[in-house]
């Protein structure tokens, strides 16, 4: 994937295909995984000729062959799958991200495939039917019910869709992204607000392409003002124009007015509540708050956190989007 952008397009008509004129990549530009792996110096030409004689005795696949043979391991075979496919991939051990960055460090699991289902959900219901749509808050009642876990996990899994996806840490309180994406710097959103900072403050994830973070900053003494400003909606309507997705995560919803004022300024939430944790009357609450200042509830999602990692999505129970 690059980081040009790219332009939302309506789906067509079936009547219409013929006359759209897509140039799809041929076949003989995708790489050979053994040659991807010579080019990774896990094999070299000899390994690769004996892997492909061995294939063609065993009807296994290229990787399953070297696996069998020994001259291959696992890691070796989803790294060289990745690359052919254009999927970022990470060792579980070498990744410098935290731990809950599943969609990057274990994007086989459940609890991503489950992410993923949202994630199609929330195009179909948002950031495909209108390319100024591109804004979506992430909020909920309390404290330790996964906003962070979500937005941020959420945000790599629409890079991966070739989606110029911004990351914004509005939790000017207790902020987390920054840890979560190992992002040392303390330049970041409030820091913009205040005037003494630019777009230095975005990092771009090189690792993962197609996909920036702009970390919540020095903590301010102020931050219900800071977004109240004009300056936090003229920061929202400049990003709208470079990025096709934005994620805002947020403080939570019943403690301070934060969440309120970002959901406003991008115009749309996700509401999130958390399994055995958030009361309905809670969520009821927050949601009457949000639409009266003219904010568009998308959906709202059934986190269902273990309970010794709050943050997580326990792998046997699914996000879903409620209307």
């Amino acid at each position: 994937m690059t980081s040009s952008s790219t332009q939302i397009y309506p789906l067509p008509n079936r009547t219409d295909l013929t006359e759209l004129d897509i140039e799809l990549p041929s076949r003989e530009a995708a790489q050979p995984i053994g040659a991807i792996l010579v080019q990774a110096g896990a094999l070299d030409q000899g390994d690769v000729n004996r892997i492909l004689e061995y294939q063609k005795k065993s009807g296994l696949l290229f990787g399953e062959a070297g696996i069998a043979m020994g001259l291959l391991d696992e890691e070796d075979v989803k790294r060289a799958l990745a690359l052919q496919f254009g999927h970022a991939y990470f060792a579980p051990d070498t990744a410098g991200f935290g731990e809950e960055l599943i969609a990057a460090t274990d994007p086989d699991s459940d609890a991503v495939e489950h992410l993923r289902v949202l994630r199609s959900q929330l195009m179909l219901r948002w950031f495909e039917n209108d390319a100024r749509q591109a804004a979506l808050a992430v909020v909920s009642p309390g404290t330790g019910e996964g906003r962070s876990y979500i937005t941020a996990n959420l945000a790599v899994l629409f890079s991966q869709l070739g989606k110029r996806t911004l990351l914004i840490d509005a939790d000017l309180r207790r902020p987390r992204q920054h840890e979560i994406f190992n992002l040392t710097s303390r330049v970041g959103l409030s820091t913009v607000l205040s005037g003494r900072a630019g777009w230095e403050a975005v990092n771009e994830i090189k690792s993962l392409p197609g996909l920036w973070v702009l970390p919540a900053g020095a903590t301010p003494p102020n931050p219900q003002e800071l977004l109240s400003r004009p300056g936090f909606a003229r920061l929202i309507q400049a990003l709208r124009a470079s990025y096709e997705v934005i994620l805002v995560d947020t403080p939570a919803g019943t403690m301070w007015a934060d969440a309120g004022t970002v959901a406003a300024r991008c115009g749309a939430a996700l509401m999130l509540a958390c399994r055995d944790a958030t009361s309905v009357p809670r969520v009821a609450h927050l949601a009457d708050d949000l639409r009266q200042f003219g904010v568009t509830i998308v959906g709202a999602v059934l986190n269902g956190a273990s309970p010794d990692k709050p943050e997580r999505v326990a792998p046997n129970t699914a996000a879903r989007l409620r209307a």
